[in-house]
């Protein structure tokens, strides 16, 4: 087995210390290069936008009208019972102004009045190059000092695409230092109490952090020299990922390796049989986060793929440190990092007559009822489905809190039409120019048409929306464009502008969650299939995973609802929350699993289920509140959609490990029991009697099929 090499080369007297050399070695290479991670992420419209969709599109075709990429920043001036004299002469001298600021580029336009005289807009253009979306905050901040200074009741506000980038960076800025602050802290915490040692938990701890900084840095040369698409939400979430997936792995193999401790005197020896005895369920584990990540390269959306290699990357890397580093620095150390409770050599495990011994007991008892009970009451939970409102959010929806632009988005709602500063934008061939124009100007929820733009053999249009340009009626009104314009003959015109790329963005969201979901469970169940060498176990687990996630989905739909007051939930949210739950939620089943094949082996599928859940159940209910944990992590960021992630993930993961994984999955093999591993020979061992030595109490009730 690949897992007895490993563990030769890891456990070895003086091997241990040529492994500890060599992760020394890396992390010298790979710590400078992760601190330019950030430096190559991409956080523009075209890093999430689908390559061949119709925006996009567009965007790359504007570059003929306008060289520089331009997002404009909208000033408002509102003076509630009209405007002053002097209000006019400010906002006049501003526009004058504006164009010396350094970022600025382009004609500034305005200052417009109202026509109820009650407010002014001016629309700025900003410059972005290759490093512009980083400084848009910056060069916004400075626009607005132009302002100061204003007649007193005269509020002016920024808003615009470049107000919107400005609150979205503000909510970004330092997104990876408070996720692996605040990652820490949970984790931390959590393996203190599970360990009870000063000690011990540093060394999963470091390790995982060896391999975040490793990950970051490999990613990093990828996106500086392979065109690795990374932005803010893939490196977010890659933080989360190595951490909560890698203290997974790291609490199964120390938990074996403790019992190993108990069997074997020669610490070394003891981690060679945990590694070869928990390899195989670590490895599954991994491969199957690993495998299910990959497959969202096939994603539409640019974000989304990109997320791919990002989390598949991490896992693997992850992995890597977890059955080499790790298990080199436990037997480096020895058995005095369990103290104060060492396990000593000849002493029996703990888990006989532990909690999970009792819960097990109590499940044999009457296993059938129990697992439909359960599946009945998670079938319960997935009613709230129906609340779920995955259709997109709105800019003033999208944060947790109050920002600045959405403000002055309200206030430009309140004298003008809603979608000033924010058009949508055709494109078109010239020799078609009037047609389109009368198209765009004819449809409704078009206020206005400016006028067209030529260069060479094609026109730009741009349309005023009636409507907020995040809202549902703007994205309708671009439909309605798109259809006016595509029957136009020979003008071959395509749509764009924020709103467009927000309609791209949503319906590719829902393309993907119709490809990659059924692919990921595909990919599951071969794995599944392969680890455990049968069938029937690989089907029921797909479905009992399949079911959690339908509950977690429901109960946080609910909560989002009428606890958070959450408006909606984000296109991508069904396809995240899946794959996250799907791939790492089957490792505990893989944990539980692959220990409840061991011991049917040797007593029966019943017995052995018995015997694997008080085995595992301690440290995969661990590792479920770690994972769960550092999920919840993301709430601590002011983006709605994280927060949902977060607590949808968390929510599942926690409902996997301690409902899922120990009742119902316990449940259906005490009911099933050898059929479990049909078409494997294994489903003929015969299951010992409920006298016969097991490591549960001998008050144990009979089996009841």
């Amino acid at each position: 087995m690949a897992t007895g090499g490993v563990a030769r080369l890891v456990c070895g007297r003086w091997t241990k210390w040529i492994v500890l050399a060599f992760w020394i070695v890396i992390l010298a290479i790979a710590a400078p290069l992760a601190g330019k991670l950030t430096g190559v992420e991409k956080n523009d419209n075209s890093s999430w936008l689908p390559g061949n969709a119709e925006a996009t599109q567009v965007a790359d075709l504007q570059t003929r009208f306008q060289p520089d990429d331009i997002i404009p920043a909208v000033l408002v001036y509102e003076r509630t019972g009209g405007l002053t004299q002097a209000d006019r002469q400010k906002a006049q001298a501003d526009a004058g102004a504006f164009a010396s600021v350094a970022g600025v580029s382009g004609q500034v336009v305005g200052p417009a009045e109202s026509q109820d005289q009650a407010a002014i807009s001016t629309i700025v253009p900003i410059k972005v190059d290759a490093d512009g979306w980083e400084k848009i905050a910056g060069v916004v901040d400075d626009v607005k000092a132009v302002t100061a200074g204003a007649p007193s009741g005269l509020n002016v506000y920024l808003t615009g695409p470049a107000g919107n980038a400005a609150d979205s960076a503000s909510a970004f800025e330092g997104i990876d230092g408070t996720l692996l602050y605040t990652t820490l802290l949970v984790v931390t915490v959590i393996l203190l109490i599970t360990y009870r040692s000063p000690v011990l938990w540093l060394l999963p701890i470091v390790s995982a952090g060896v391999a975040l900084t490793t990950a970051q840095g490999v990613i990093y040369l990828l996106a500086k020299h392979a065109g690795l698409v990374v932005n803010a939400q893939s490196a977010g979430i890659l933080t989360v990922l190595v951490f909560g997936a890698g203290t997974d792995y790291a609490l199964l193999l120390v938990a074996r390796y403790r019992e190993e401790l108990r069997r074997h005197e020669d610490r070394h020896e003891a981690m060679r049989f945990a590694l070869h005895r928990a390899g195989p369920a670590i490895i599954a584990s991994a491969a199957t986060v690993a495998i299910g990540m990959s497959i969202l390269t096939l994603a539409e959306l640019n974000s989304t793929s990109g997320l791919g290699p990002v989390a598949a990357l991490g896992v693997v890397v992850g992995l890597f440190a977890m059955i080499t580093l790790l298990p080199a620095l436990l037997v480096i150390f020895g058995r005095w990092l369990f103290w104060p409770v060492r396990p000593k050599y000849g002493t029996a495990e703990p888990t006989a007559t532990g909690l999970w011994a009792r819960v097990g007991g109590r499940i044999a008892r009457r296993p059938r009822a129990v697992w439909i009970g359960t599946a009945l009451a998670l079938g319960a939970m997935a009613l709230g489905l129906l609340q779920l409102n995955a259709n997109g959010l709105s800019t003033a929806d999208s944060f947790t809190k109050e920002q600045p632009s959405v403000v002055g988005e309200q206030a430009l709602a309140r004298h003008f039409p809603a979608g000033g500063g924010q058009p949508v934008t055709v494109i078109a061939n010239a020799l078609a120019e009037a047609a389109v124009r009368q198209a765009l100007a004819s449809t409704p929820g078009i206020t206005a048409v400016a006028d067209p733009i030529v260069r060479g053999d094609l026109v730009l249009l741009d349309g005023t929306l009636a409507d907020a340009p995040d809202s549902k009626a703007a994205q309708a009104t671009v439909e309605r464009v798109r259809d006016a314009v595509h029957q136009v003959p020979g003008a071959d015109a395509k749509v764009g502008g924020l709103t467009a790329m927000t309609v791209d963005i949503n319906d590719a969201n829902r393309h993907d969650n119709r490809l990659i979901m059924p692919l990921v469970l595909l990919a599951v169940l071969i794995i599944l299939g392969l680890l455990l060498r049968a069938i029937v176990a690989p089907l029921i687990l797909i479905g009992t995973v399949v079911l959690s996630f339908a509950a977690a989905l429901g109960v946080s739909a609910l909560i989002f609802r009428h606890v958070f007051g959450f408006a909606g939930e984000d296109t991508s949210f069904p396809l995240f929350v899946f794959v996250f739950l799907v791939a790492l939620g089957i490792d505990y089943n893989i944990f539980l699993m692959t220990r409840v094949r061991e011991e049917a082996q040797q007593h029966g599928t019943r017995r052995g289920a018995l015997i694997g859940l008080a085995a595992t159940g301690g440290v995969i209910t661990s590792a479920g509140i770690v994972l769960a944990g550092t999920f919840a992590a993301l709430a601590s960021l002011p983006l709605v959609a994280f927060a949902e992630i977060g607590f949808a993930v968390a929510f599942g993961v926690l409902l996997d490990t301690l409902i899922v994984r120990s009742v119902l999955v316990t449940a259906l093999n005490l009911d099933i029991g050898g059929a479990m591993w049909w078409p494997n020979k294994l489903r003929k061992v015969p299951d010992e009697a409920p006298e016969a030595e097991t490591p549960l109490s001998s008050s144990e009730p009979e089996l009841t099929h």
